[in-house]
């Protein structure tokens, strides 16, 4: 996989940066939360939580790899794929490029956990996995 195949442009806000004249970290994760938001609606995860309203999705854990510090103005592309699956998890993977540097300037990856009314994890529906893989291979959603 790895097609990353939505991607989202963003502009900068003056109030996204800190003391130190750059983007605080915080703003990267609520911009690969942005991606991940619009994945999920590109593969139709609220038709799944529709069908089973007990079902939801948890982000367990997130990184970032920073490679070189965005400032405002400046306007970032986030880019979304899904590396892989386990039976109740997935791995998502972020790029973020800017285009005042014209480069990558950091990267995540996240794991999304299934989880029951209960709390309990759960195995991924297979309806949603398929939509998955078909958005990642660029065809459409079963």
């Amino acid at each position: 996989m790895d097609r990353y195949p939505v991607k989202l442009v963003l502009p900068v806000q003056w109030g996204e940066m800190d003391a130190f004249h750059h983007v605080n970290n915080v703003h990267y994760l609520r911009w690969f939360e942005s991606a991940r938001i619009a994945y999920f609606a590109a593969v139709g995860l609220a038709i799944e939580l529709e069908a089973r309203p007990r079902l939801r999705p948890i982000l367990a854990r997130g990184t970032i790899d920073y490679r070189a510090p965005v400032t405002f103005p400046d306007t970032v592309t986030v880019e979304a794929t899904v590396r892989s699956f386990g039976t109740t998890s997935f791995v998502m993977g972020y790029r973020l490029h800017s285009q005042a540097q014209q480069r990558l300037v950091a990267e995540g990856e996240s794991v999304i956990v299934v989880l029951d009314a209960e709390g309990a994890k759960t195995p991924l529906p297979p309806e949603l996995k398929a939509r998955i893989v078909a958005l990642e291979r660029g065809a459409p959603p079963p």
